[in-house]
């Protein structure tokens, strides 16, 4: 794990939930059980079983090729696991695609973003709103202003109010990362699956991106965050799945899995694995 220059504030550690009560309490959304997936001769993930709960953020933790983003991947319908299932609220996500999936309210984000950088920032959310926001569709001049008034809320929460006629292309590494968040927020997801989420952001851009996510949280979000920044963990997370060489070998709260040499060692590739 990278460990920056940015400390965990006292707010940062306050913010976040008891962890062993809430992970009890908290209602279970996402259940993976068994999942395995090899691709010719090598054993992506293998046998993970793991809960996602609600008004959660559980961070998937470990070495390069731990099969974090084949989890991801294996969620969201981008690839088909050879054995095991994932339940969504009760719901078998294994064999829908990734639009289906999306649209039973689970959304996430990737490294490289996939903004349409030839349209405006308002644009961005506005087709991040489908099925409900094509101009085309029904409700007339009211449900069109009432989408753009949504729209612009949600540009304000991300600090992006100012820049809502800007193309996204022209927007500074850390806007894109705000925009890809609103859009999100725009699908009223209840699950969300994030790639290195603040990867790159400078101390307020990470302040005013922990708050974000607090805040959706709060509103019972469920979070799930692939990160290699110390800092961000720390700050951040409720629980911790600790991956390695496709298997979850360690999950709890974050002093606990932080302050294990064995997994730090693993991390930095000094231990067993």
């Amino acid at each position: 794990m990278s460990c920056g220059s940015r400390g965990v504030t006292a707010a940062a550690m306050t913010a976040r939930i008891p962890a062993e009560a809430s992970f009890e309490a908290a209602a279970n959304v996402l259940r993976i059980s068994g999942v395995s997936k090899r691709f010719g001769g090598i054993q992506a993930i293998q046998n993970i079983t793991l809960d996602l709960r609600a008004g959660l953020i559980t961070s998937l933790v470990g070495p390069n090729g731990a099969g974090k983003t084949t989890l991801f991947n294996t969620i969201t319908g981008h690839i088909r696991p050879d054995n095991g299932t994932v339940l969504f609220e009760g719901h078998s996500l294994v064999g829908r695609p990734p639009w289906n999936i999306a649209r039973m309210g689970i959304m996430r984000t990737f490294q490289d973003l996939r903004l349409f950088t030839h349209m405006s920032v308002e644009d961005n959310v506005l087709a991040a709103m489908e099925p409900r926001s094509w101009f085309w569709q029904s409700g007339g001049r009211q449900a069109k202003n009432t989408r753009r008034e949504r729209a612009a809320a949600i540009l304000n929460e991300t600090g992006l109010g100012a820049k809502a006629g800007v193309l996204a292309g022209n927007l500074s590494y850390a806007e894109h990362k705000f925009l890809s968040l609103a859009r999100i927020m725009a699908t009223n997801a209840r699950l969300w699956l994030l790639d290195e989420p603040a990867a790159g952001l400078d101390p307020p851009s990470y302040d005013l991106f922990q708050g974000l996510l607090r805040d959706q949280v709060r509103r019972g979000i469920s979070v799930c965050i692939i990160e290699h920044n110390l800092d961000i963990i720390t700050g951040i997370s409720d629980r911790i799945a600790f991956l390695d060489q496709g298997r979850v070998i360690a999950e709890g709260a974050p002093d606990e899995i932080l302050e294990d040499p064995k997994l730090i060692a693993i991390y930095f590739g000094g231990g067993p694995s």
